[in-house]
Parts: structure tokens; sequence; C-alpha cells
């Protein structure tokens, strides 16, 4: 299988072990410890442990986790590199039913965010960094590594689904936009469904047009037609919902009309409106900070007023009933933050709202991986 020889070429050269992708010594060594553990059933040669299960990645049915460790294109408190590591050691530890083939973590330069952004001399250092190999033509920013391993995937497994750990929002830019070309290239009709405090349409941050605040806007020519983007929980920002559906085209729902409508009239108009434009498959892209933050505060961008548990939850049980969703990713988990000034818990109450979440992301994928 020509496809997968070279996504696994790529593997090698691309991604490490479960837990590694933040490059350090020791910091976290015993959570790291405990996932390895949970994984592979040993703390020692976690590589040669790692790379005999990606292996069997051809023959695998379950779900595909990959996790992305940049928060280079955030802007406010960093810490979501950690978010990896931390949401897979608490759900294998606590008691979360999942199931998964772990293909492991982006080997992340942590200054860099894209290739485009670089200059020659500098993507030659880094490739002699990453690969040994000055001369090798392959990317060394999160963003376009991450990009590149999802389009060979596809390529390789154009049935298989992929959920996604990060890392701020900006990595969900590579992630969605090789989701949706390669949907596109098998005449899938796919949507987005987007859970969010923030819209994250703006064009540009600071003259950079890639990151955690601008994502959505750059994928949105891949999408079927603008409005089959569809945000839930938006609550803080500087223009009302008609700026931006008239802008740009997307469906918004704000915390409040959630809250005064119910979760479930929310939800029954959505499953309408992707009905009636013949959508067949989702992705489902999760900022942790769409939930308030009483229940997410270890993030860089705590909002009140936001949404609870269970109506994410709802949301994605019932748009599961109607469609397959066959991508998802979680981001903006930093489990070294504490937002809170009360002194909670906000570590532990972060990753188990993080951790339902995904489980039922991941056991949605399951149902619909080949």
């Amino acid at each position: 299988m020509a496809d997968w020889s070279v996504l696994n070429g790529k593997i090698n050269q691309y991604l490490c072990p479960p837990g590694n992708g933040v490059f350090t010594v020791n910091t976290a060594k015993e959570r790291k410890a405990s996932l390895h553990s949970a994984l592979y059933g040993r703390t020692d040669n976690i590589e040669e442990a790692w790379r005999a299960q990606v292996e069997q990645l051809a023959e695998d049915n379950r779900p595909v986790v990959l996790g992305v460790c940049s928060d280079t294109g955030g802007g406010i408190l960093r810490g979501a590199n950690w978010g990896p590591l931390f949401l897979r050691q608490t759900m294998l530890t606590g008691g979360y039913d999942v199931d998964y083939l772990d293909v492991g973590d982006v080997r992340v330069i942590p200054h860099l965010l894209h290739d485009k952004y670089l200059n020659d001399a500098t993507i030659t250092n880094c490739r002699k960094a990453l690969y040994g190999d000055s001369e090798s033509s392959l990317p060394v920013s999160s963003l376009s590594i991450t990009e590149d391993f999802c389009d060979e995937f596809y390529a390789a497994f154009p049935n298989k689904t992929l959920f996604a750990i990060g890392g701020d929002h900006s990595v969900s830019y590579p992630l969605v936009k090789s989701y949706l070309r390669a949907k596109k290239a098998q005449g899938v009709k796919a949507a987005l469904i987007h859970f969010d405090a923030h819209t994250d349409l703006l064009v540009e941050r600071l003259g950079i047009d890639i990151c955690f605040g601008s994502w959505v806007t750059h994928i949105l020519d891949d999408l079927p037609s603008h409005d089959m983007a569809f945000q839930f929980g938006i609550r803080s920002s500087g223009k009302d919902r008609g700026h931006w559906e008239g802008s740009f085209g997307v469906n918004q729902f704000w915390t409040h009309e959630i809250m005064e409508r119910g979760a479930q009239s929310i939800v029954d108009e959505t499953i309408e409106k992707l009905k009636a434009a013949g959508i067949e498959e989702l992705y489902v892209s999760f900022d942790i900070d769409a939930l308030d933050a009483h229940f997410a505060a270890a993030t860089g961008t705590p909002e009140p007023d936001g949404l609870n548990p269970e109506q994410a939850l709802l949301i994605i049980n019932e748009l599961n009933k109607h469609f397959k969703i066959t991508g998802a990713d979680m981001v903006e988990i930093a489990p070294f933050l504490n937002t809170n000034e009360d002194g909670g818990n906000d570590r532990e109450k972060t990753l188990a709202a993080g951790s339902q979440i995904s489980e039922l992301l991941i056991n949605a994928l399951a149902e619909n991986n080949k």
C-alpha cells in the first residue's frame, strides 16, 4: 500500500511517542510515566512500544488520536501545549470509556507556527535539528507538519477517523483544512461544528493571519458554503452576532440564546439546516473555553457565563444521532494555569470536563471508523 508506506515514513519523522511532544526533561515526568504505563504497560523503551503499536495502524479499526503540543498560535495566557499529555492521562486513568490507537505527538519546535513565516536560513537550521538533514524538503513548523501529516493520513486511510488534542486553537487550522479537503475529494459534504467563547473570525491578529483568533476565517472556503460553519457558546466579542453572520455567512448561537431557548431547540434548528444542505459528515472542534469558567478555568482565555458540560454533551449527542462525526479536536486546555481567584482546583475540574466531552467524541468517531 503505497500511501501507507509514505505515511509510515513520515510518522517516523514527524511524530514522537504520546506525551513526549513538549521538549523537556523532567517537567511532568510522573504524568508521562502514568500515561506510558496506561498505553503500553511499561515506562521504559517507550519508543519501541510506540512504534510497534503504530505499525498496526493499517489493520486497526479504532479511531486515531494525535497530539499537537503547540501554543505558539495563542496570544493571551500560554500553556495549552501541555493539554495533550494531561488530557490523555486523565482519560486513561480516570475511568473514562475510551479505546483508540495513539499515533503520538507532533514534534514541535516551540518557537515556530507555520513555515510561511520563516526565512530559508531558519528552515534549513530547523530541518537539521528535527530531521538531521538540512537538505530535507519536509516542513518544520507545528501547523505545517500537522497539515502534511493529515494529508498523508487521509490519503492512506480516507475512511479512518482522527481525534486531535491541542494545543491552542490555531492547531485546528491544519486539522480542519486537511479534513475538509479530503472529504471534498471523496465527494462527501461535511460541515464544521465549533464550540467556543470566541468567534475566531479575525482576518489577522497583529499582522499574523493564522492564529487562535482567526483560524475559522481561513477554512471557510473549504466548506461546501460558509453557512456550513456552526458556532456554539459565543459570548466574548467586540461585535454582535449580526456582524459576524453578515460578514462571514456563518451560523452562530450565542450562550445567552442557548440558555433562553434551551439546547434542544438550538440543536434541532441546526439539524434542520444541516439536513436541508445535504450534509453527511461533521467535524467537531471544541475549545474548552466554550464552557463556563466555573467548569473550565485552566485555559488561556476563560470566560464567565458559558455553557455547562451537559448542554455541550446534549448538542453533540443529538448531532451524532443524525450525522456521522468523522473528525474532532479538543483544544486550549492549559493544565498549569490557575485563573480562578478563589484558588479552586481548576486543573482537575477542567480536565474532567474535557475528558467527558472527549470521551463522547472519541466514541462517536469509533462508530464511523473503518
